[in-house]
């Protein structure tokens, strides 16, 4: 699981350019960055563009290994490894031991291949108290691939549960995909505090096609009340979902919290069903609703995955 979830993190920065550029620099101008200011660059980067405001990321060192600086970083008080070039250019979050991950990435495949059916529902294992109305979170990031699969996996569920369920899509406490993702998250908690009605319909144009204008139009937003919000509310409406997620131990995009408990229910509409109707202690019938069994493709777009595996977007590493 680990090294699906290490993949997941590479693969998010693939999408968005393998690596990430820290400012542009006149190629004939670059040079080798000293230690000191491989770390300060470093640091600077990291606080202003993948953390949120309240949280701050310190850099305890930067050790030059061949082409790049070792970036050793505190972050809440976990210690994570990220990458530099020597010249400043580039940022990479994390790094793959690519002598030994090929193999052992492989096995994991199999094993996850073997024991994922997308004909039936994904029961999950998690302890999860039973309520009358459970309450329903699903913590993810605006542009994490699996986060993004999640979403268009839940929200039959959460459609076909209605006012039976306390659900929100929920976001985490840190962002990895520049300042779209941040912009994105701050237009979505907006409506959906303030535009309910529409939100799902929102996210369902926005999960198939990425465009944030184009489905505020198809959805019927209000852009003056978003607006309005987005100089005034985004800001605390984001700091609940933050302080949550932290709360929560959450560690990757998707995490679903059900009764205030992580639940490992798949990512098909039928086993989000099944997840969610387990935390009832009498189930309604809308929880004998036929839903999709087949997994949402990854990422932007329709489609859909060949496997149930629980990839994800990680905390920075």
């Amino acid at each position: 699981m680990k090294k699906i979830i290490i993949l997941s993190l590479f693969l998010a920065v693939l999408v968005s350019g393998c690596a990430i550029p820290l400012a542009k620099i006149d190629q004939q101008a670059r040079k080798i960055l000293s230690p000191e200011e491989a770390k300060a660059a470093a640091e600077k980067f990291i606080n202003e563009n993948l953390l949120p405001s309240d949280i701050k990321a310190t850099v305890k060192n930067a050790i030059l290994e061949g082409d790049v600086y070792n970036i050793n970083l505190n972050v809440s008080g976990k210690d994570y490894t990220s990458y530099m070039t020597k010249d400043g250019g580039k940022f990479f979050q994390s790094g793959l031991d690519m002598a030994t991950f090929a193999q052992e990435n492989a096995a994991q495949q199999a094993t996850a291949a073997a024991s994922a059916d997308n004909s039936q529902a994904v029961a999950p294992t998690a302890n999860v108290p039973k309520t009358d109305k459970p309450k329903v979170e699903l913590f993810v990031m605006t542009h994490c691939p699996y986060g993004l699969q999640a979403e268009k996996g839940i929200i039959p569920a959460f459609e076909a549960l209605g006012d039976k369920i306390d659900a929100k899509v929920r976001f985490v406490h840190y962002f990895m995909h520049g300042d779209k993702e941040n912009q994105e998250t701050y237009a979505q908690v907006c409506l959906r505090e303030q535009q309910t009605a529409k939100y799902y319909n929102y996210l369902k144009c926005f999960t198939e096609q990425g465009d944030t204008s184009i489905c505020q139009t198809q959805a019927g937003i209000d852009k003056i009340k978003l607006a309005s919000c987005l100089a005034a509310k985004s800001k605390d409406y984001y700091k609940t979902d933050s302080d949550l997620s932290q709360s929560y131990g959450v560690q990757g995009s998707p995490t679903l919290v059900i009764n205030g408990v992580q639940s490992d229910a798949g990512r098909d509409a039928a086993s989000y069903l099944a997840g969610i109707c387990a935390a009832f202690n009498n189930k309604p019938a809308e929880c004998s609703k036929q839903l999709s069994s087949v997994s949402p493709a990854a990422g932007f777009g329709a489609g859909v995955s060949n496997s149930n595996a629980a990839a994800g977007c990680a905390t920075p590493q």
